[in-house]
């Protein structure tokens, strides 16, 4: 089973001892300065009371150097709270580097005080008034921006909020998928094509699934990737400022194509018709999951004039949208990104290069569907436009790139 990681977005308390560093006089941190402490006979009572003297001269690296060596563990609340003592007057000197960085730090060693001594009224004190310093210079008590502020999402939780949600939701998707043995991920397709001008190119399209709305065709999709079924399969129809269509894994001309499972649906002399049984998987078919918009970088199912007659045939939409098909055809995912020569891009840039290339319309040699039947070519690249090979590779886009983040 897929294992993922969460990240939580919360702050970390600086409760280790190179959180006492100030700079190179005393840059090094306490656990390795104890390694090298040396052997004093005050008691810890008195060296303290020599840390506050200090404290009082304004010597505040002086006084941490000193803690380091006695308390080089930190074993002590005490410890803690006068290095709490030491970063709030460094970070209240007119030349500190990073006053926000010290007054953190100096409320960190201060909640750690409180976490070894929970009832020292001196710590407490101290801490609230460095909160209500800190509050009053409008300093944050974390570099990260609060997600809540008195029970109630900030401007930023409201955008952080729901990204993390589909984050979890991706990730329980992903999990059952790989509890009940289903095929997941995106699916990225190689294509070579030949532009306009005579030019060779080669560029993939990296394609989530929508697995929530359009479970059925997402599956059938991975299937015949899976299989190899798409592998050396060509667009065989083009049309610039609508799509590009391929898939035809039977006969890689727009006649052909089946389900790569049994969905229920099959075939007959009649139409597609729902039944137990179908014994030809070239009768296979793939019922409508009608829905999703038509939008540009769209991956959907092409069909006959049955709605429930969907095999392995597809076509991507280009920068144009396909808005007319909505509620007609299965739109089934998103192609999020692609290559283009080895060039990073959009998965939509792809589409709109490849249905540029040369048809063989004899009057036009834009790609575009055949105005009439004497000038059949005119969707029909004049070089070969190949799907090389489709792979599953690990999900990129997911849900996220459906919202457009």
């Amino acid at each position: 089973m897929r294992t993922f990681k969460v990240l939580l977005l919360r702050p970390v308390p600086e409760n280790a001892y190179g959180g006492f560093k100030t700079g190179s006089p005393v840059g090094r941190s306490m656990a390795s300065a104890g390694k090298n402490a040396m052997n004093n006979p005050q008691t810890d009572k008195d060296l303290w009371k020599d840390v506050e003297k200090l404290l009082d001269k304004s010597k505040q690296e002086e006084a941490l150097e000193l803690l380091r060596r006695k308390d080089s563990q930190g074993e002590h609340a005490e410890t803690w709270k006068l290095a709490g003592d030491a970063k709030l007057g460094l970070a209240r000197s007119s030349d500190a580097a990073k006053p926000k960085s010290l007054y953190r730090q100096a409320r960190s060693h201060y909640y750690r005080a409180l976490k070894i001594d929970p009832g020292s009224k001196p710590t407490r004190s101290a801490l609230d008034t460095l909160l209500n310093e800190m509050q009053n210079r409008s300093i944050s008590e974390t570099t990260l921006p609060p997600l809540f502020k008195d029970g109630t999402p900030t401007l930023i939780g409201l955008l952080v909020i729901p990204v993390a949600f589909l984050i979890l939701l991706a990730g329980i998707k992903y999990a059952m998928a790989e509890e009940s043995g289903e095929l997941s991920g995106d699916v990225e397709m190689t294509i070579t094509w030949t532009d306009a001008n005579g030019n060779d190119h080669i560029g993939t399209v990296t394609i989530s699934l929508d697995d929530t709305n359009t479970p059925i065709h997402a599956k059938n999709f991975r299937l015949h990737v899976e299989q190899g079924n798409y592998d050396s399969t060509i667009f065989h129809r083009l049309v610039d400022n609508f799509m590009i269509q391929g898939g035809d894994i039977e006969h890689k001309s727009g006649s052909g194509g089946y389900a790569a499972e049994y969905f229920g649906y099959c075939q007959s002399g009649a139409g597609v018709e729902q039944a137990e049984d179908c014994p030809e998987q070239t009768n296979w078919k793939v019922p409508a999951e009608f829905g999703e918009p038509h939008d540009a970088g769209v991956i959907a199912a092409a069909r006959s004039s049955d709605e429930n007659s969907a095999g392995s045939q597809f076509y991507l939409v280009d920068t144009q949208g396909a808005a007319s098909l909505d509620g007609q055809y299965t739109a089934f995912g998103f192609a999020h990104s692609g290559t283009i020569d080895g060039v990073e891009t959009t998965g939509i840039a792809v589409i709109d290069a490849i249905s540029q290339v040369q048809c063989g319309g004899v009057n036009d040699p834009t790609c575009r569907d055949p105005p009439d039947q004497s000038d059949p070519d005119t969707a029909k690249a004049v070089h070969t436009v190949t799907l090389v090979e489709a792979k599953l590779v690990e999900e990129q886009g997911g849900l996220l790139s459906w919202f457009g983040l």
